[in-house]
């Protein structure tokens, strides 16, 4: 017997070993871990689920319960994978909605509709806010011009990567690049 646990806000593989972590120190016996899901060997009684519930909150996790979050943590999930796999498949060279219809199993305006009622926003904007997220982290190593990221990102051009760029954070990538401390947002909070 197995139980899946799902869990929000792991963006990264340091977010897997810390969950790792946190299954083992609660004495459950992981048998696989990825961003968004575990699975442990046996069930959780009410007792070990509060008790995780506590330990994942301090690490700013949190444990779904119900299917429609669920569901859109699978999205930001294949979203976030999507823009920080930019060396294996280009973001901008994607379909977006045959790629989480592939990812989510189900039709693209369901999800996007249920995206929307629970996030705020569109997918589109969502995905759109974690490229640029991803462009400032690259512009902030200094090792890229704007003309290659926007390349290595699939953006159309540095134009329309500068246009983008602005309307999310109000700056142009040079300006960005000029500031002294550059303010980068944590995946799990965009």
């Amino acid at each position: 017997m197995t139980a899946e646990i799902h869990i929000r806000n792991m963006v990264c593989n340091r977010c897997i070993m810390a969950v790792g972590k946190i299954l083992q120190d609660l004495g459950l016996k992981p048998l696989r871990i990825e961003l968004g899901t575990a699975v442990v060997e046996g069930s959780l009684d009410a007792d070990t689920k509060d008790q995780l519930r506590a330990r994942l909150e301090e690490y700013g996790f949190a444990l779904i319960d119900d299917r429609r979050s669920r569901t859109v943590e699978r999205i930001c999930t294949a979203v976030i994978e999507l823009v920080q796999s930019s060396q294996t498949q280009i973001p901008g060279k994607v379909n977006l909605s045959e790629y989480l219809s592939s990812r989510c199993h189900s039709d693209y305006s369901s999800l996007s509709k249920l995206f929307s009622s629970v996030k705020g926003m569109s997918i589109e904007r969502y995905y759109i806010v974690q490229r640029i997220e991803k462009v400032k982290e690259l512009l902030a190593y200094g090792e890229m011009s704007v003309s290659e990221i926007a390349d290595s990102m699939g953006f159309s051009s540095p134009a329309h990567l500068s246009s983008q760029f602005k309307g999310v954070t109000g700056l142009t990538p040079r300006e960005f690049k000029a500031l002294k401390v550059k303010p980068l947002i944590p995946l799990d909070k965009v």
